[in-house]
């Protein structure tokens, strides 16, 4: 079985992170399966790779604001951007011939990037699947977005079925964002998304040594693409705190902040990182989490029971607030919203969250919440290729002759 999974990654990791959650589930239940993932984020094999998985580099692309986007690194324009990797990935899928194609978050990608690749798959008998995060955005937002871009009739068109990361009984897309009949048919739930993808252990994964007698919170900012006033204000709330501190900026910090970062984390006795590998392994070995709201880290963070104080940014979307809310809703994590972020205020939180029981946080995220998301996913990916039709003879049929 072959799959290709795409991600457009404007902003973050997110996206590339639960492309890689899935394909590590789907190696895991079909040895055999071969995964390549298209994605913009470089390098990616610091994220951990899983085995039977390869990689396709799209040239980068970020996101300046919703729906507004530019090229990261080469200087040419975003249309020729999208050219070249709307080339890529139409090539890759007729020489590569997945059987399933699976696009995260964005149906059509970038400008419609993706769309000849969806043409290619489901002309030669392939499956396409859609997967959604829980949360997209606010209810007005989506409605105008996908209504603009007509998505609602598009994605059944294009695409077989629609994969929820989430639960039904905690977010609802289907009736927040009103889908109609026949996409409502197509979309079933999956779940949370648990990265569970552990690299090779080195030495310089191994939490830093700080005084045991005192509590240790860690602060992470996900992919470092923003979040730099909260690492501040993290920072400054643990200058003369009774705990030890630990700041991961990210790798997509920038160099300026990055230097800034770590000369503030010195005069404030933290230990700071620009990047770790593997950081989620870290969760279940400090006292607290602060972060922002993006999916990844909340559901690691609550799998394992971290007490966690929850920054969400609110620009471009109010996906992370919405998350950070509807889980304090359910007693698993703090809230504690931007424009109520001060270094007083932080710490009052982080003491609060050092009080809270890992044990009982850990049994409650257990009972209220599915983190079999990446398995759930897996499985549905594997059945549709297993009815893909004619497989063996699509493939025979684009063999060369006399190309050994």
């Amino acid at each position: 079985m072959r799959f290709l999974f795409y991600s457009h990654d404007g902003l973050g990791l997110g996206h590339t992170r639960r492309n890689l959650a899935v394909a590590a589930a789907l190696t895991e239940l079909e040895p055999q399966a071969a995964v390549l993932i298209a994605t913009g984020v470089q390098p990616i094999t610091y994220l951990g790779v899983p085995r039977n998985v390869g990689i396709l580099k799209l040239p980068g692309i970020q996101k300046l604001d919703n729906e507004a986007y530019a090229g990261r690194d080469l200087p040419i324009s975003l249309t020729d951007h999208l050219v070249v990797r709307s080339a890529v990935l139409r090539a890759a899928v007729e020489s590569f011939r997945p059987d399933v194609l699976l696009a995260d978050k964005h149906p059509f990608g970038v400008g419609d990037e993706l769309v000849p690749a969806l043409e290619v798959v489901r002309g030669s008998g392939g499956r396409t699947v859609l997967g959604l995060r829980d949360i997209l955005d606010d209810r007005e937002t989506v409605l105008e977005e996908w209504g603009r871009r007509n998505f609602p009739n598009r994605v059944p068109m294009y695409f077989d079925r629609v994969l929820v990361y989430g639960e039904r009984s905690i977010f609802d897309p289907i009736d927040e964002y009103e889908f109609p009949p026949l996409l409502a048919d197509k979309t079933f739930f999956c779940g949370y998304v648990l990265n569970r993808t552990r690299r090779e252990w080195r030495a310089t994964d191994a939490l830093p040594e700080l005084p045991f007698d005192r509590p240790t919170v860690l602060a992470t900012a996900g992919g470092g693409k923003d979040g730099v006033q909260l690492l501040r204000c993290f920072l400054n709330a643990a200058s003369g705190a009774g705990w030890n501190a630990i700041v991961v900026s990210g790798p997509e910090t920038s160099e300026r902040d990055r230097k800034a970062l770590g000369a503030h984390a010195r005069e404030a006795g933290a230990m700071f990182r620009s990047f770790q590998p593997g950081l989620s392994e870290w969760f279940e070995r400090v006292d607290a989490l602060v972060s922002m709201g993006g999916y990844n880290t909340i559901v690691e963070a609550l799998a394992t029971g971290t007490p966690t104080v929850c920054v969400p940014r609110v620009v471009p979307r109010f996906e992370q607030l919405l998350r950070a809310r509807t889980f304090e809703r359910l007693g698993l994590l703090q809230v504690l919203e931007p424009d109520r972020l001060h270094p007083l205020g932080l710490r009052r939180e982080i003491e609060a969250a050092l009080s809270c029981s890992r044990k009982d946080l850990k049994q409650r995220a257990r009972a209220a919440v599915d983190f079999d998301g990446a398995h759930s996913a897996a499985r549905h990916l594997i059945r549709l290729a297993a009815r893909t039709n004619a497989t063996v003879g699509r493939r025979a049929a684009s063999i060369v002759p006399g190309v050994a």
